[in-house]
């Protein structure tokens, strides 16, 4: 398998990481000019508010000045000339005082000095407009000598220019919070646009980084794309390179196991003889020491009684049993080697149909064990060797059956589903269960799991792993001590002849 990883300098990469810090502190800083405007915008609406506040007062301030005046200019004109074209002036401009005054003192109800001057100027009108109405009268019934009369003695100039100087106090009160709240929006207007600026100035900033990044970033993809357009044109050659030369390290160690299994055995048949002679020998060696202890019991020591008894058989014992495991290891690396020579030949095959050929030759070692054996159907048709699998199937479900939870009736359950291009297929027991520091290790060659209370030499599931990998899948196990194990073998729904190539 050819491998290829692309990837930037590292100079390269911690540019591109400081850029895009950048653009994130750019993009935080944006976000808090954004709520400073949003913040300042409100404050301008509430000194706008003011200001039109001001104005307003400012006009119903100057609107009253005005009714003032005009109602006093009729009041005077109709006493001087009796005219009562200036009556009705003054009906019509002396009936809109009393609502311009209620209104600025609606206006003005949050400001306490306003409210005490419309106060005075209330209760002054009040005294001015008895005198207004009286000197009407007096003319409208003819008596326009007596109105010119008492106008010359009576208050009202007095209380006209106390409303006067209270009307201009009102408005120059105003007029100085005009300024105040003008120079507050002004103020508030200038933080805006620095603001604002400062927004355009990070966002343009942002802008300039992300071009940057966005051209380092199409830079190296286009870097990229030319060495995956050069590598894809040579791709093939690599790949039958490396399929060549993991073919031959593949042939060279298999090989290798067969050669060195085979030159094992030499001596190990050498030994195995002579361990033969050996006990053979032991034989009248023992009825030898026996005559001499029942007729010459002086010539013998303790040592030589045990040396011939004891010592000599247990030795040899020692050296069958040893050769003998040694013998089982070696052909177990010669079926190894045997396996990975072993042409593959991909055909079609039904699990199920399968796994049932595997149960009933192995019917009586499931009886005798106490287990029962279980297929669940559907399974998917699967492409792949027939015999690879079945060895397989043959080993895992042999196991499940070899390793029972004491006192639990064994249930090994088959099973198989697929997935896209792959066909899994699980073989499922209720067993002792496999500790999850082993699940790796059991896969290994001459490497076993828990108790070894059973018969084996660890080289089962090295077996399978290999097989699995032949077949271009995988196997795994998924198991908790005391609750059973879950084997799973990952295998292509098809395989092809490539995909056995280790």
């Amino acid at each position: 398998m050819v491998s290829v990883r692309l990837k930037l300098p590292s100079s390269e990469g911690r540019v591109a990481r400081w850029l895009v810090a950048f653009m994130t502190l750019g993009f935080i800083a944006l976000a808090a000019a954004a709520i400073a405007i949003g913040w300042i915008t409100m404050r301008s609406s509430a000194y706008t508010a003011e200001i039109l506040h001001t104005q307003d007062v400012r006009q119903a301030i100057a609107t009253l000045q005005v009714e003032m005046e005009q109602s006093e200019t009729a009041r005077r004109g109709y006493i001087l000339v009796g005219t009562p074209l200036f009556a009705t002036a003054y009906a019509r401009t002396a009936g809109n005082i009393v609502p311009s005054i209620r209104a600025i003192r609606h206006l003005t109800s949050d400001n306490p000095a306003q409210t005490s001057r419309i106060d005075r100027i209330e209760s002054r009108f009040v005294r001015l407009r008895a005198l207004r109405t009286q000197s009407m009268t007096l003319v409208a019934t003819g008596r326009i000598a007596e109105a010119r009369r008492r106008f010359a003695v009576d208050a009202s100039v007095p209380l006209m220019r106390g409303i006067r100087y209270r009307l201009q106090a009102m408005a120059a009160d105003e007029v100085r919070l005009l300024a105040i709240r003008t120079g507050h929006q002004q103020r508030s207007s200038a933080l805006f646009l620095s603001v604002a600026g400062l927004a355009a100035a990070l966002l343009l900033v942002v802008a300039i980084l992300a071009i940057l990044v966005i051209r380092r970033y199409t830079t190296d993809l286009a870097g990229s794309r030319d060495s995956l357009r050069d590598l894809n044109e040579t791709l093939e050659d690599q790949v039958a390179t490396r399929t060549a030369d993991l073919s031959r390290a593949n042939e060279e160690i298999q090989r290798f196991a067969y050669i060195v299994s085979h030159d094992l055995r030499s001596p190990l048949v050498n030994v195995m003889g002579f361990t033969a002679e050996l006990a053979t020998a032991a034989g009248p060696l023992a009825e030898l020491i026996d005559r001499a202890e029942a007729e010459a019991p002086h010539i013998l020591t303790q040592d030589a009684k045990l040396a011939a008894r004891e010592d000599l058989p247990e030795a040899i014992g020692f050296i069958r049993t040893s050769t003998q495991k040694m013998d089982r290891l070696i052909n177990a690396i010669l079926k190894l080697s045997r396996e990975g020579r072993r042409t593959i030949a991909p055909e079609h095959i039904d699990p199920a149909q399968l796994v049932d050929t595997i149960i009933g030759s192995m019917q009586h070692i499931v009886d005798d064990r106490g287990a029962v054996v279980r297929v669940e159907r559907p399974m998917p048709a699967i492409v792949t060797d027939r015999l690879a699998l079945e060895q397989i199937l043959s080993n895992l479900i042999e196991n499940a059956t070899k390793y029972l939870k004491p006192g639990r009736p064994g249930e090994i359950v088959v099973r198989g589903h697929k997935e896209r291009s792959r066909v899994i297929l699980s073989v499922i027991d209720n067993g002792r269960g496999i500790d999850v520091r082993d699940h790796q290790r059991v896969f290994d060659l001459f490497r076993r799991s828990g108790p070894q209370d059973q018969p084996g030499e660890g080289i089962g599931l090295a077996h399978v792993r290999a097989l699995a990998y032949r077949l271009g899948g995988t196997i795994d196990v998924q198991s908790t001590l005391g609750d059973g194990a879950t084997f799973r073998l990952n295998l292509p729904s098809a395989m092809t002849i490539q995909d056995s190539t280790p």
